[in-house]
């Protein structure tokens, strides 16, 4: 910011001083209003980049921007997704999968595609309950449906995707159709009584949840 430099007077001993004197205190009010800006400036910009607590995750986020769910989305594998009141999920392709759907007591919709196996760029097997729970938040639920090739499924997936397991490790093998392991593993990964939870073994294609 440039100021104007003072001129010396020519006239009487005591008048170059005042002239300072008011010029300093004009500028007194200039200054502190620039290191005002300043200082507010920094501290909306610390508080724009203030990142969300993870465990917060999704829902947090969407609250803080004031965003609204969508009427419909296509939940692919290693996905999640949320649709307002009234809307409609659709799990493309469930062959080997299990689709995990919560029902908000509101009405909305809240979807995870768990994939047997990691499809690239998206969340592994053990990931997806984590990801579910952060996005439902603590909003009440009324119901979870848990449908898709259940006889796949071993209920350990859920807490350690196939992935993970190195060389010599065996991978736990579902023996049968663990209904009840799956109804379990789903409820506790959400944080959710078991009671609520309903687990179906349907055929392989679209599943269309409304």
């Amino acid at each position: 910011m440039f100021f104007p430099r003072a001129r010396q007077s020519t006239h009487a001993t005591g008048r170059p001083t005042a002239w300072r004197a008011a010029t300093a205190g004009a500028l007194v009010l200039p200054l502190a209003l620039l290191a005002l800006e300043i200082r507010t400036g920094s501290t909306a910009q610390a508080q724009t980049h203030e990142p969300v607590n993870s465990g917060q995750g999704i829902a947090a986020e969407a609250v803080a921007h004031g965003t609204r769910a969508p009427l419909a989305a296509t939940v692919s594998e290693g996905q999640v997704k949320e649709v307002a009141p009234g809307g409609v999920i659709t799990y493309p392709s469930v062959t080997s999968c299990l689709t995990v759907t919560v029902r908000l007591r509101d009405g909305g919709l809240v979807g995870a595609h768990a994939s047997l196996f990691q499809v690239p760029g998206e969340l592994r097997s053990d990931e997806i309950l984590p990801a579910l729970k952060a996005l439902v938040g603590g909003r009440p639920v009324a119901a979870i449906e848990v449908k898709g090739a259940v006889g796949a499924w071993h209920p350990s997936y859920f807490t350690k995707a196939i992935e993970s397991y190195g060389d010599g490790e065996q991978v736990p093998v579902p023996s049968d159709r663990d209904v009840a392991g799956i109804a379990r593993a789903v409820a506790d990964g959400l944080g959710r009584a078991r009671h609520i939870v309903a687990v179906q073994d349907v055929p392989d294609g679209d599943q269309i949840v409304h």
